[in-house]
């Protein structure tokens, strides 16, 4: 910046007044204000010069890169995060970004790798990591200032500190769990009981990576037996557009099924036979929340026994590989399997035991029932025989009753009958058509009549028929 008339009046006011204590200042100290004399009249004069100077862009440019160049020759440490990262012919070019705490960009510049030391930087950072440089990552540079007339500002990167995006990507994950934590995701999915048959899973994965190919392997022989049915969506698994394909497979594999009523009993993400510094890419908190948030248990086997990956903490079970995934579905069949054989003894024994204690209970009861039907007959009989008894008994009596009752209607008829009435001196009187006469009226004088007597018949003429009163 050039200093003004004024301040280069003051300093030399300064130096005027320090002159009588010059003895007071070391060698040193007398040169550094010299020097420092000398720069601020020198620019004084710059200043003056350039007041009435016309210059082209590009004079005016190349001074500034001049400036710029003497001014900034050295390197500095600069963290930064990444907006964009392109590569072309071996060299890398960044577009840097500063944010302040609500996101917004405060400062932005070209960052350019080139290719001599692209690859050992590179390499070192994703030996360190377990990633690549990618939009969106905080990282520490150590970079040096360069102005071109035509190509604007930029800064050249000499060096990376991975152990600062280390950092920053560590936090970033205690960041992620922590919400995770407090939204109740994290332990949502983990919550879920293992179904007791698994009869249809769903699978997503890397189309053509090698830990599908174990897996599918052992899938399709357990198809084959009928055991379980497998079904596959694939999404990409590495680069920054890996957690949207893996929630879009997710979704479209959900649906797909769905329209073909089936509801999986189990989702399983598998990765295997990619890079281990892809993994970093599954640290992504709107993917771990679907997957916390699925209503079936998710197993998950990324393929990396050291490094745990964001879907690890919120999986209902995490396996070290797809292989080991797959194995575990054949065993938990397996076990399910001799549950139920085990089961099925346990129901068979338990229906022996059952039937047993039936039959011995019928035994018991038919026994019972024998005893008490034919103490029931016995006393049918004993009521039977007394019945009878007493019947035949009343019987007699009543025989006996109407015989005598008959002797004394046989009596009471054989006094009535007509040869008893007659031998009383009675006599029945009938007309000459054999018609019994009982009343005087029937008959009139000179009429003829019968009387029929005990040992014979009379035959009468009626004189006169008198009636009474």
């Amino acid at each position: 910046m050039p200093v003004n008339q004024h301040t280069l009046h003051q300093i030399n006011d300064l130096a005027t007044s320090q002159s009588t204590s010059e003895a007071a200042l070391s060698s040193d100290e007398m040169a550094q204000l010299s020097a420092e004399l000398a720069h601020a009249q020198a620019e004084a004069e710059l200043h003056a010069a350039m007041q009435d100077t016309t210059l082209s862009l590009a004079d005016y440019l190349a001074a500034v890169q001049l400036v710029i160049g003497e001014t900034f020759a050295h390197s500095v440490w600069v963290k930064a995060e990444i907006r964009s990262h392109s590569s072309k012919g071996g060299h890398h070019y960044f577009e840097l970004a500063d944010k302040d705490a609500n996101g917004k960009i405060t400062a932005s510049c070209r960052g350019n790798l080139w290719r001599g030391q692209a690859q050992r930087l590179l390499g070192k950072f994703e030996r360190q990591t377990g990633r690549s440089l990618a939009q969106g990552l905080n990282v520490l540079f150590k970079v040096s200032a360069s102005f071109h007339p035509q190509y604007g500002f930029a800064v050249t990167i000499l060096d990376i500190d991975p152990t600062y995006t280390l950092g920053d990507l560590a936090q970033q994950y205690q960041a992620m769990l922590s919400r995770l934590q407090n939204e109740g995701l994290l332990t949502l999915n983990a919550s879920l009981p293992t179904p007791f048959d698994i009869t249809h899973v769903l699978v997503i994965a890397p189309e053509n990576a090698a830990g599908l190919g174990d897996f599918r392997a052992d899938a399709d022989r357990l198809m084959a037996a009928g055991a379980c049915e497998f079904s596959y969506a694939h999404a990409t698994f590495q680069g920054n557009h890996a957690p949207s394909e893996i929630r879009q497979a997710i979704i479209t594999g959900r649906k797909a099924l769905q329209a073909r009523g089936i509801t999986p009993d189990l989702l399983v993400i598998i990765r295997g036979g990619g890079a281990v510094g892809d993994l970093a890419y599954l640290n992504d908190y709107e993917l771990a929340a679907l997957v916390a948030e699925q209503p079936m248990p998710v197993w998950v086997g990324i393929g990396h026994e050291r490094d745990r990956v964001l879907l690890d903490e919120v999986a209902h079970t995490r396996f070290d590989t797809p292989s080991k995934v797959i194995a575990g579905i054949a065993q938990h069949l397996y076990a399910t399997t001799q549950a139920a054989k085990q089961a099925f003894v346990q129901i068979q024994h338990a229906a022996t035991q059952q039937l047993q204690l039936a039959k011995t209970d019928c035994q018991h009861q038919l026994m019972t029932s024998q005893h008490a039907a034919r103490q029931q007959l016995q006393h049918s009989r004993q009521q039977l025989d007394f019945a009878f008894n007493t019947l035949k008994q009343a019987a007699y009596q009543q025989l006996a009753l109407a015989k005598q009752h008959s002797e004394q209607l046989r009596e009471v008829i054989l006094l009535q009958h007509p040869a008893s009435v007659l031998a009383k001196g009675y006599a029945i009187v009938r007309t000459d058509d054999g018609h019994v006469m009982t009343h005087a009226k029937q008959t009139a004088p000179n009429t003829h009549l019968t009387l029929q007597l005990q040992d014979g018949q009379l035959a009468v003429t009626v004189n006169a028929v008198t009636l009474n009163d």
